[in-house]
């Protein structure tokens, strides 16, 4: 029996039994395309997260007040620090050939109003350095302008999205507009750029950080983005910055300093963990149809007796009559892989168009991961009934016992 009449034979036993053919390969795609759809959002959540820290900047470092021993949960859910950032700390930065640009923060949420329209929107208090730094970009005016960082003047940037909710249609450049209680003079608009970490950057306003701790009463720092002279410079960044707030803050090492590569690595450890740990789950459902395709072979082959007794009074061997079984059982396993792959992309696709924002898409591991895993479960679990069928004896198998 050569190779063609072994593939032929099994698909006209496969074509003979289409139902119990159906409910196998539905089984099978199942499986597969539940590996598919799972590890493409397990790989679209990884890839959305280290988009939304990559778009912060780069060669970022990120100092936070407290410490995160303190509470040992990760900032900013630090407890109470021994002694604020100021604007003085971070000037002193500067001092570090490793520092390129310091960008402070202070944030709150406040009133912004012009005319009869208002919104409660969150205001950013920062420095001009604050747009090559988060890599920011204007689609009108100018940005907050350089100078003392100390002297808050009364000009602001907005978001989009919160320029037209205020203005329409109507020109906002060098219209005042109030924030709290305090009047600011419009100078520029951001171009949309969406949401980063959770923030609709065209949702906000931009004002001087003098003028922010001034309109929220606060003296401290939120937090310091640092762009260091290059990745290179990232470890002697965080060393110095360590380094020169502890002289400034009486030997106390009262900060916390990460860097962007880090919390990207962390996060690339956990969203890959979590994807292979979904896709393990999902395949599963891949032994399960194995064990269906075992059962119904089992009973294939007590309604086939008296076709193997036949095929073994012609001649065939006990090797055949297996190789027999197991083309059938991988043509199954292929198929349904094929399938289910098909789904599965046809899903990834439908998730691809209803949350735009999101990044899904199926690694190619496990797209080549689940059509190996879908034709060796296949081929595993058809080996039983197959080396049962191959030790039929041929008389009884064709007097049906």
């Amino acid at each position: 029996m050569t190779s063609t009449d072994t593939l032929r034979y099994a698909l006209r036993a496969l074509t003979s039994h289409r139902s119990r053919t159906l409910l196998m390969l539905l089984a099978m795609a199942i499986g597969t395309g539940s590996v598919i759809v799972l590890t493409a959002l397990g790989e679209g959540a990884r890839r959305y997260v280290i988009d939304q820290f990559g778009a912060l900047g780069s060669h970022l470092v990120i100092v936070l007040p407290g410490r995160n021993e303190t509470t040992g949960g990760a900032p900013p859910l630090l407890g109470q620090t021994p002694r604020p950032l100021t604007l003085d700390d971070a000037q002193a930065l500067l001092q570090s050939y490793a520092v390129e640009r310091i960008a402070p923060l202070v944030v709150g949420s406040a009133p912004v109003s012009w005319q009869d329209r208002q919104r409660e929107v969150a205001i950013l208090g920062t420095t001009s350095e604050m747009l090559p730094v988060r890599q920011l970009e204007m689609a009108q005016g100018k940005f907050l302008p350089p100078g003392d960082i100390e002297r808050g003047t009364a000009v602001c940037v907005l978001g989009d999205t919160l320029y037209h909710q205020l203005f329409g249609n109507s020109p906002g450049l060098g219209q005042w507009v109030r924030i709290g209680q305090s009047r600011f003079r419009v100078i520029g608009i951001l171009a949309p750029q969406g949401e980063s970490l959770g923030t609709d950057i065209g949702d906000i306003a931009i004002i001087p950080v003098a003028s922010a701790q001034s309109l929220f009463n606060t003296e401290s720092l939120f937090r310091i983005l640092v762009q260091a002279k290059g990745r290179d410079a990232i470890p002697k960044a965080q060393e110095a910055i360590r380094k020169i707030i502890k002289e400034r803050h009486d030997g106390e090492d009262d900060v916390t300093v990460i860097t962007q590569d880090a919390v990207l690595a962390t996060f690339d450890r956990i969203f890959t963990a979590l994807t292979f740990g979904v896709g393990g789950i999902a395949a599963i459902s891949l032994a399960v149809a194995g064990i269906l395709i075992m059962n119904v072979m089992l009973v294939a082959i007590t309604q086939r007796t008296a076709e193997i007794g036949l095929l073994k009074a012609l001649g065939a061997n006990g090797h055949q009559i297996v190789m027999l079984f197991l083309t059938e059982a991988g043509l199954l396993s292929i198929l349904g892989g094929i399938t289910g792959l098909g789904v599965g992309l046809a899903g990834t696709a439908a998730l691809a168009q209803a949350f735009p924002s999101f990044p899904v898409s199926a690694p190619h591991w496990a797209i080549i991961g689940s059509l190996t895993v879908a034709l060796i479960t296949g081929i595993i679990f058809g080996l039983m009934p197959a080396r049962r069928a191959a030790k039929l004896d041929p008389v009884q198998a064709l007097s049906k016992r």
